[in-house]
This record gives C-alpha cells, structure tokens and sequence, in this order.
C-alpha cells in the first residue's frame, strides 16, 4: 500500500512568486531540526543517527538547489524539522541493546518532514512524508536508504517546484 505524499510545494512555488517582486526566488537559508518524536526514539537511534540524517537533508535540498539555481544569499528561509524517519537496517543503538540482532535484518523505511518556506511575504507550511511501499526494494537497502531516498524527492520537488499529488 502507498502512503500518501503531502508537501506543499506549490505553496512554496507560490510563496516564491508571490515573493518575486520583493525579493528574487531561492531559498537563502536552510534551518533542519529534528523533531521531538524522533528525538523520543532513544531506543534506536543516537545522536550520531540524527546527525547523519539532518546532514543527508541538508546535502540533498544544497545539490538539488545548486543545480536549479535555487540557492540565493537574498532568497526565503527554508525551516524544516525530521518529525520521524525510520531505518531499513538496525543502527549501532539497536544492535548494541539487542543480543542476537542481526544487520541482516531489514525492513521499509522513509521519513516525515515538516516546516514553513518564510518569504518576504510571511510564512508557507511545508509537508512531505515518503515511506517506501515494496519490501522488495529493501534488498540492498543500507541503514537509512529509504530515509536518503524521502530527502532527495523532496529535494529535488522544491527545486523544481512542483505540486506533490498524493500517490
């Protein structure tokens, strides 16, 4: 079953046409935090895992937007927080408090972000959830793949601006 894809990037489009007359379109400023239902998840991950993870989204909203010209110094700011994600493979914190788990293991992951596009016109809520639907897909998977993969569909949506339909 497919989850729902929610981002309101065509707010974000919008804010950035709406903005277009105070200020050129792009985004200046990318703020990542990290929600308090993930940070809540102690039992999985660490501070390392959600390092790793606010880095990934960062990496991939800075070369999605390189590459459209979406990144200006006099642009929105674009604040975002990693309300949860969830890993295809155990991290070192489950497998150090879990005896006989093995990396072997694997299942469906993905990530939920959420935030506001602030423009010189005020504020645009941002949404997006992708979790991966096909156990199938897991094969290869890594740790946080299916987390990588959410991130860089956002990404790639905002730098283009897209409207997100839900799938």
């Amino acid at each position: 079953m497919r989850l729902p894809v929610f981002l309101t990037t065509a707010a974000i489009a919008a804010a950035f046409a709406l903005s277009a007359q105070a200020a050129p379109a792009g985004i200046a400023t990318i703020n990542i935090d990290i929600g308090a239902e993930l940070a809540d998840k102690t039992d999985t991950v660490d501070d390392r895992d959600l390092e790793f993870l606010k880095t990934e989204l960062r990496e991939s909203l800075e070369r999605e937007l390189g590459k459209s010209g979406g990144l200006t110094p006099d642009g929105a700011v674009l604040n975002l927080v990693i309300e949860d994600a969830t890993p295809n493979r155990p991290t070192m914190r489950q497998l150090t408090r879990t005896p006989g788990l093995s990396y072997e293991s694997r299942g469906i992951g993905g990530a939920t972000l959420s935030g506001t596009l602030v423009t010189a016109d005020g504020a645009v809520p941002v949404r997006y959830r992708w979790y991966e639907s096909d156990f199938g897909n897991t094969v290869a998977a890594g740790t946080w793949s299916d987390a990588e993969t959410s991130f860089d569909r956002f990404a790639r949506r905002v730098a283009r601006g897209d409207s997100l339909a839900a799938k």
